[in-house]
């Protein structure tokens, strides 16, 4: 299974310390040192600070965060399962190769630009690129798995055999020594967006992420979310979907909030009644919603911000309505459940008081309320998370123990610093799949085949879009698919007819649906392991309780009022005809109409489906069906509760 990467998990798991003791002595001084270095560069070149006079161009500068985070990948994460306990002298090797030489690269980016080494280029430096781009192959196979790597493998090498192929995989082939240069010099490949994104915008929330979890966020949501939830009908299911929500809208993690919040919900949802398979479905679920929850949804939603030339509250604001309908689904149909099996929730004496809870962790609401307002009030994208980590980061230091006050901050920079290093191990071999498409040509002339074979239909455009987007993420992270489809399948859609916005939100929910539905569920198996139930029958389950994710991506590519673009009146009409059709799914679904209080018959469950589906369709007529439907079923459930009412009390009276 290959891991996910993220922002930040969200617990007590360190990235730097999940190997057992592989970070110790010189290992975990290396690691210290250089994430401290790349965090005081990041600083200085986001606020501007010039300490000493020193502030690098650009490309320099992206140099500089590769040669000092690229090395703690190869510390942080073992080469093979035997060197877990340890870094061998082979870690070392590679982690002091990719600081010498992106470290040349910046310090000779004038030679890079006007000299043209890019193209052309002494041997030495043809060598050092070729070490470079074999370093972040390597990297990608440690920090993500044997089939990405051998993904952004093939299509590494792809310049170099692109003239043999037929059709539209037909481009530009170039030599073995342009190749290695245009990946390691150009700045549409392992310097590309995906890095550009980490140094000039990821990183802050980054370490905003780390720093709500070192200053005790993570304990805080999940009374909170028991607090709120946990004595309602189904409270432990409910306090598994909005735990994870939180978590994951700060974290952006698929497997890891399933493994943190997970190893607390799903045994108490097996307590309380709910099958090992339904707990397993319900976790996977929540979690996987959580990376598509604003305010923080992870790399990707940052890197789209970048493909698209918008600020990130744009992608923040239009993933808003999308996010909540998939929890309120998620809510409704464990209720239904709930109510039909007659599950309980937790007794209040075993819970967390609301108020209690609140006055202990304030200082975290208001902390992702001032990073929501900065974000949709100013352009401060890059330093607005530096500016509410600082409050974090106090609270920390607070709530330590005075004979250990440096140990939050300690593991705060040790935190962020493996984070950034998966991101960039990961990431800097995804670049080279964007730039072999982009110095071949072969990204524009994909989405032109793509659009000539869909023939102008665009739903037919949009079906094959789905099926690339599920295909890749079985074998990518979620944000190397998105990556890779924001070059070759975005264009196509949005010369298609449709929104910008909706169209590179419909490729990232799509990439994320591999998560939930077999043969991968990712999510589903994760969660399975710790419910004790069998992995297909999780994923099965899980993908019944996100059916509506299926749909939600074509109905606000149809109808973008659903991602908030149109006139406002139209908007409350298309959230409000979809709200209602998620109550009428979830009650076919789980076959429980609500306000009667009983389990729906099968003819029912069919209206209610039909019904449910006509309201997500835009118009007035489909409007108008499904409101039939919905008073069909309504009144004929009122109708027969109200017949059987006075035959019960004839037959007591006749006892």
């Amino acid at each position: 299974m290959q891991p996910e990467i993220t922002i930040e998990s969200v617990g007590d798991t360190k990235p730097w310390a999940r190997e057992g003791v592989r970070l110790t002595g010189a290992a975990w001084f290396a690691t210290l040192v250089l994430s401290s270095a790349g965090l005081a560069i990041i600083l200085n070149q986001i606020f501007n600070l010039q300490v000493f006079g020193f502030r690098p161009i650009s490309t320099s500068y992206y140099y500089i965060i590769v040669g000092l985070f690229m090395p703690v990948a190869f510390i942080t994460s073992p080469a093979r399962e035997a060197d877990t306990e340890r870094v061998r002298w082979y870690d070392w090797v590679l982690a002091a190769a990719a600081f010498g030489v992106c470290m040349y690269f910046a310090a000779h980016t004038d030679e890079i630009l006007n000299r043209g080494w890019e193209f052309q280029a002494p041997l030495p430096v043809v060598l050092q690129a070729g070490a470079l781009v074999l370093l972040s192959l390597e990297a990608v196979r440690r920090c993500a798995g044997l089939p990405l790597f051998i993904i952004c493998a093939i299509f590494a090498a792809f310049p170099l055999y692109t003239g043999y192929l037929p059709g539209f995989l037909w481009g530009v082939q170039m030599t073995l020594p342009e190749t290695v240069l245009s990946h390691s010099l150009g700045v549409e490949s392992i310097i590309g967006i995906p890095i550009r994104v980490i140094a000039d915008l990821l990183i802050g929330f980054i370490v905003f992420g780390v720093a709500l979890t070192v200053s005790g966020g993570g304990t805080f949501f999940m009374d909170l979310a028991s607090a709120l939830m946990g004595h309602a009908r189904g409270g432990p299911a409910k306090v598994a979907i909005l735990s994870s929500g939180f978590f994951g809208s700060l974290s952006g993690s698929v497997i890891s909030n399933v493994i943190s919040t997970g190893s607390m919900t799903i045994p108490t949802m097996k307590r309380c009644g709910y099958p090992a398979a339904y707990a397993g479905a319900v976790e996977s679920c929540a979690s996987t919603g959580g990376a598509l929850m604003p305010p923080v949804m992870g790399s990707v939603a940052f890197v789209m911000a970048s493909f698209m030339n918008v600020p990130y509250a744009e992608i923040m604001v239009a993933a808003t309505v999308p996010a909540l309908l998939f929890y309120l689904v998620l809510l409704i149909q464990t209720d239904c459940y709930a109510a039909r099996n007659g599950l309980k929730g937790l007794p209040r004496d075993q819970l967390p008081k609301v108020w209690k809870v609140l006055r202990s962790g304030w200082v975290y609401l208001i902390s992702l309320a001032v990073l929501v307002a900065m974000l949709l009030a100013t352009n401060a994208e890059a330093k607005a998370p530096f500016y509410v980590t600082v409050l974090l980061v106090l609270t920390a230091l607070f709530r330590a123990r005075k004979d250990n006050m440096l140990r939050p901050l300690l593991d705060m920079v040790m935190e962020t610093g493996a984070t950034i290093g998966m991101l960039v191990g990961v990431l800097a071999g995804v670049g080279m799949v964007v730039g072999a498409l982009a110095i071949t040509g072969v990204g524009n002339a994909f989405s032109r085949e793509l659009l000539q074979y869909a023939g102008g239909n665009p739903y037919l455009l949009l079906v094959f879009g789905a099926l690339t987007s599920f295909i890749l993420g079985m074998g990518m992270t979620v944000s190397a698919c998105y990556i890779f489809l924001a070059v070759v399948l975005a264009p196509a859609l949005v010369q298609g007819g449709f929104s910008q916005m909706a169209s590179h939100l419909f490729i990232l929910y799509w990439a994320m649906l591999s998560y939930i539905t077999p043969p991968v569920a990712m999510a589903a198996v994760a969660a399975s392991s710790i419910a004790k139930a069998p992995a297909m029958r999780t994923g099965v389950t899980a993908m019944r309780l996100g059916a509506i994710l299926f749909v939600l991506p074509f109905l606000f590519v149809l109808q973008p009022s659903l991602i908030l673009e149109g006139a406002p009146g139209e908007i409350v009409l298309s959230v409000s005809t979809a709200i209602l059709s998620i109550l009428m799914l979830s009650a076919a679904s789980e076959r429980y109409i609500y306000f009667v209080g009983r389990s729906a018959r099968g003819w029912e469950a069919l209206v209610l489906l039909a019904g449910g589906l006509c309201l997500l369709v835009p118009g007035l007529t489909t409007d108008l069906a499904g409101l039939a439907a919905l008073a069909l079923v309504m009144g004929t459930a009122f109708l027969s509760k109200s017949d059987m009412r006075p035959a019960v009390a004839t037959a007591k009276d006749s006892e």
